[in-house]
């Protein structure tokens, strides 16, 4: 796929997404949650470097419901060639989690890239992670009510569920062609007015 980008007058430019070698190399592992911590460990010492993302995932209907997902890059530690670096492994883990005992260990610890993203799983999935230094929520309020990610939340929320949807006009509910009315009419015939000021007699 060509780039939208356009080169600078005279310039040259690569298309990074044709110059990007393909990312269906990434070795998948599946850990329990009473291996994950050892399993963190090793990778680690393995020489995966850098914790690219960690994110969750929530299936509903299987056991365990959740799936905590990390991807990892293992770079060269010495110097090297273009072809070792442009070649780097990647590895994708997953643990399950169980709904009813959603905690795993934290791995803030190994990679400080962690940090973050932990506290975005917790806030939108419900999983503790147990060991992290600043656990609270990051995208939400502080007193909000559930974890939005999850496939079984309201639509509307916990609060606005409870309550009744409201009895004024909204655009969903509102027949085509019906006429303005109540503070619409009020403002179209302000606009009007303004558009065509009455002449001065």
């Amino acid at each position: 796929m060509p780039s939208t980008q356009r080169p600078p007058l005279g310039g040259r430019s690569i298309d990074p997404v044709a110059a990007r070698l393909p990312m269906d190399d990434a070795l998948v592992e599946r850990v329990d949650v009473a291996g994950l911590r050892a399993r963190l460990e090793g990778i680690h010492a393995q020489g995966y470097t850098m914790l690219l993302d960690l994110g969750a995932v929530d299936y509903p209907e299987r056991t365990p419901r959740f799936d905590v997902v990390y991807h990892f890059l293992q770079l060269p530690a010495a110097a090297a060639g273009a072809e070792r670096i442009g070649r780097p492994t990647r590895l994708r883990l997953l643990c399950g989690v169980a709904v009813h005992d959603a905690r795993v260990p934290t791995a803030v610890d190994l990679w400080k890239s962690a940090d973050w993203a932990e506290r975005e799983v917790f806030d939108l999935f419900g999983i503790v992670f147990e060991g992290h230094p600043d656990l609270r929520r990051i995208q939400m309020p502080h007193d909000w009510e559930g974890y939005p990610l999850r496939k079984d939340y309201p639509v509307r929320g916990p609060a606005r569920e409870r309550s009744p949807r409201p009895a004024f006009a909204l655009k969903s509910n509102v027949v085509a062609g019906t006429p303005p009315s109540g503070r619409t009419l009020e403002a179209m015939t302000a606009v009007r007015r303004e558009a065509d000021p009455e002449p001065i007699a």
